[in-house]
C-alpha cells in the first residue's frame, strides 16, 4: 500500500502545492492592483502566473521524482531528470521575459499618461519595443545554451572547441557582417532618435508611416495600406524624409494654373471660407499669392496648415477641389484655355511688299491661282 501511495503523494503533492502557490501569488497581485490604480505593474505581473506554476512544478518534480521509487522512473532516472531540467530552464526563461515585459510596459504606460508631448511618447515607445526584443533575444540565447549544456556530449564538444573559439568568432563575424550591421543600426535608431514608430516618412519616393521597428528591419505602411520592409541599415546610411521630426505640425501647398484674368482677391476670400469649414485645418495660418507667370497663364499658390500629415492631405484636397469647382461655376474665364482664333494679318501700309512679291490681299484674291515666283536675277 505504501508503494502505491508514495508516487501519488509525491506527484499529487507537487501539483497541489504548485496550484496553491500560484493562486496565492495571483491573489496577492490582484490585491496590490486594486490598491494601486496609478500603476498597471501589478495587473501586468498577473500574466506571470502560468510560467511561475510551470517553474514551481518542474522544480518540485526535479527534486522529488526519485522518491516515487517506480521501476520505470528508476530505470530512466537520468533521462527524466534531464527532461525536467529542460522544462525548468525553458519555463524560467518564459517567466523572466514576462517579468521584464510587465515592468517595461508599466513604465511606458506611466510615462505616456504623464507626458503630453506625443513625439516623446513615440520615441520612448520605439525604445521600449527594441529593448524588449533585445532582452528576449538574449534570454532565448542563454536558455538554449543552458539547455545544450545539460547534455554530457555537448559539454565535451564545448570544451574541445574553446581552443578554436577565436577563429570561429572571426569567421562568424565576417559571415554575419550584414546582420551585425543591422543590429548596431537598430541600436542607433532606438537611442539616436532618428525615426520612431508612428513617424511619417518618405523613403524611395514612397510616403508612409513607420509601423514596426525591429533589430534588423523596419516596416513602413504606405497610404494605400502596402507594407514596405526595409533593412535598418538603410536609415543610417541613406537620406530620407521624416515629416514628424521636430513636431507633427505641417504646412502644405496647393497650386493652380489660371488665366491672367483670374480674380485673386476673391480667391483669397473663398480659400478662407473653405478653411473655416474644414475640420482638418488647425487655424495656424494660411496664404494665397501669385508665385509665377507665363505668356499664357499664371501660377497661384495656396499655403495651408494642419496638425499632421494625414490632416494636411485632407486640407489640400478640400481646397483644390472646392476652389476649382467655384471657379468653374462662377468664374469660368479664370480657368486656363487655349486660343484657337486665327491670328490677324498685318496691315499692308506697315509692311510694304517687295518688288515682285504679292501682297496678302493679292494672295487672298488669287485663291487657288498660281502665284508667280519673284525674279531673283539668277535665271
Amino acid at each position: 500500500m505504501n508503494e502505491a501511495l508514495r508516487p501519488l503523494a509525491v506527484l499529487g503533492g507537487s501539483v497541489v502545492l504548485t496550484l496553491l502557490l500560484g493562486w496565492a501569488a495571483d491573489l496577492l497581485l490582484r490585491r496590490l492592483d486594486e490598491r494601486h490604480h496609478e500603476t498597471p505593474l501589478w495587473g501586468l505581473m498577473r500574466r506571470c502566473r502560468i510560467p511561475l506554476q510551470v517553474v514551481l512544478l518542474s522544480g518540485l518534480l526535479r527534486g522529488s521524482y526519485r522518491q516515487t521509487r517506480w521501476a520505470f522512473i528508476v530505470h530512466h532516472e537520468n533521462r527524466i531528470g534531464q527532461i525536467l531540467s529542460l522544462v525548468m530552464i525553458a519555463a524560467g526563461s518564459w517567466l523572466l521575459i514576462r517579468i521584464v515585459s510587465g515592468a517595461v510596459e508599466a513604465s511606458y504606460a506611466r510615462y505616456a499618461t504623464s507626458t503630453r508631448d506625443p513625439m516623446r511618447v513615440r520615441r520612448v515607445r520605439t525604445q521600449v519595443v527594441l529593448i524588449m526584443r533585445i532582452v528576449t533575444a538574449v534570454v532565448v540565447v542563454v536558455a538554449i545554451a543552458a539547455m545544450l549544456l545539460t547534455f554530457p556530449d555537448m559539454r565535451a564538444v564545448g570544451t574541445s572547441m574553446l581552443a578554436s573559439a577565436g577563429i570561429i568568432g572571426i569567421v562568424a563575424g565576417v559571415a554575419a557582417q550584414s546582420t551585425l550591421g543591422n543590429l548596431f543600426a537598430g541600436f542607433q535608431i532606438a537611442f539616436g532618435d532618428m525615426v520612431r514608430i508612428g513617424d511619417t516618412v518618405v523613403v524611395d519616393g514612397e510616403w508612409g508611416v513607420i509601423e514596426e521597428v525591429t533589430l534588423t528591419f523596419l516596416a513602413v505602411r504606405t497610404w494605400d495600406d502596402r507594407r514596405i520592409t526595409m533593412p535598418v541599415s538603410y536609415f543610417t546610411s541613406k537620406p530620407f524624409e521624416n515629416w514628424s521630426r521636430g513636431g507633427s505640425q505641417m504646412s502644405g501647398t496647393v497650386f493652380f494654373q489660371l488665366d491672367h484674368s483670374a480674380p485673386v482677391p476673391l480667391m483669397r476670400k473663398k480659400v478662407l471660407e473653405i478653411l473655416e469649414g474644414c475640420e482638418a485645418w488647425d487655424r495656424r495660418g494660411w496664404s494665397l499669392a501669385v508665385t509665377d507667370t507665363t505668356p499664357t497663364s499664371m501660377e497661384v499658390r495656396a499655403v495651408v496648415t494642419a496638425k499632421d500629415a494625414d490632416d494636411i492631405w485632407t486640407v489640400r484636397c478640400a481646397v483644390r477641389e472646392q476652389v476649382i469647382g467655384w471657379l468653374a461655376d462662377e468664374h469660368p474665364y479664370a480657368l486656363p484655355h487655349v486660343a484657337t482664333a486665327p491670328a490677324p494679318l498685318p496691315h499692308e501700309s506697315r509692311f510694304p511688299a517687295a518688288d515682285g512679291v504679292p501682297t496678302p490681299r493679292q494672295r487672298r484674291g488669287a485663291g487657288r491661282q498660281d502665284v508667280p515666283a519673284p525674279d531673283t536675277g539668277r535665271g
